[in-house]
């Protein structure tokens, strides 16, 4: 295994508890290091419940099932472990410590606009005053608002635009210095201009992270994105550079959605 893959998705399924049948069926997908994997497919094909299992956040509601294997490249001895391996509550909290998600409504916490950033920094056990203004520093500075936010960290973050919610919820994440950042439709609630603030924020945060992003927007996934996927009724369909993806497709389906054919 190429150690260039952050994350290796082996004849992946899940089944929701109860549902009939699986609703991603025997997906095989590789997430490079320091690149932008775009997640593409109509409404209800499975992609953000893939995104949602790459930190199994399905977890929340018990019952739901996993096969395969979603390996996580471990940084520090450059080995793998399979993440559908983990039962422990505290083990699925570093998880999501390494593994971020930015949802598509922002979710900023009802509290002042600092708190948001340090919430998940305490949780992690960094209790002192000094280190933490540090870290929600260069957190809101990685996120592209700090100079929005600097006179109004007190302030709560219910008061920020929907854009600088996304960016606040962003930083938030970036705080914790994950190695994959998950981004679930991250600007459909967005007008064109915050859209913007959060797509060149992306393309910067790439040099940091590795990112997954789910979108229906065409535009954006050929613009933003290195690797593409594309998904049609839980199964993965076509995965390949971006550029090959829209210019020159291996399967029809492929080129009828990217090119607004398909029905």
């Amino acid at each position: 295994m190429a150690k260039e893959i952050i994350m290796d998705i082996k004849d992946f399924s899940f089944k929701y508890k109860g549902a009939p049948s699986a609703t991603i069926k025997s997906v095989n997908l590789p997430i490079y290091k320091n690149k932008i994997t775009a997640m593409i497919g109509p409404s209800g094909c499975g992609k953000s419940t893939l995104l949602r299992a790459l930190n199994r956040m399905h977890d929340l509601y018990p019952g739901n099932e996993y096969k395969g294997e979603v390996n996580l490249l471990d940084l520090e001895d450059e080995s793998y472990h399979d993440i559908l391996t983990l039962k422990k509550e505290n083990e699925f909290i570093k998880l999501r410590q390494r593994v971020g998600m930015i949802f598509q409504k922002p979710t900023p916490f009802p509290m002042s606009i600092f708190d948001n950033v340090a919430y998940g920094l305490k949780l992690a056990g960094i209790k002192d005053k000094t280190i933490l203004e540090e870290k929600v520093t260069d957190a809101l500075k990685g996120a592209a608002i700090w100079d929005e936010a600097k006179d109004r960290l007190k302030d709560s973050a219910m008061g920020l635009s929907g854009g600088q919610q996304q960016r606040l919820c962003i930083a938030r994440a970036v705080a914790l210095r994950p190695e994959v950042l998950l981004l679930d439709e991250p600007t459909s609630a967005l007008d064109p201009i915050s859209t913007g603030a959060i797509e060149e924020l992306v393309s910067e945060l790439k040099k940091e992270l590795s990112i997954v992003i789910v979108t229906h927007n065409m535009q954006q996934a050929s613009r933003l994105s290195d690797y593409t996927a594309f998904m049609y009724l839980g199964e993965l369909i076509e995965y390949n550079k971006t550029d090959r993806i829209f210019l020159n497709p291996s399967e029809k389906l492929t080129e009828d959605y990217v090119t607004g054919r398909f029905r």
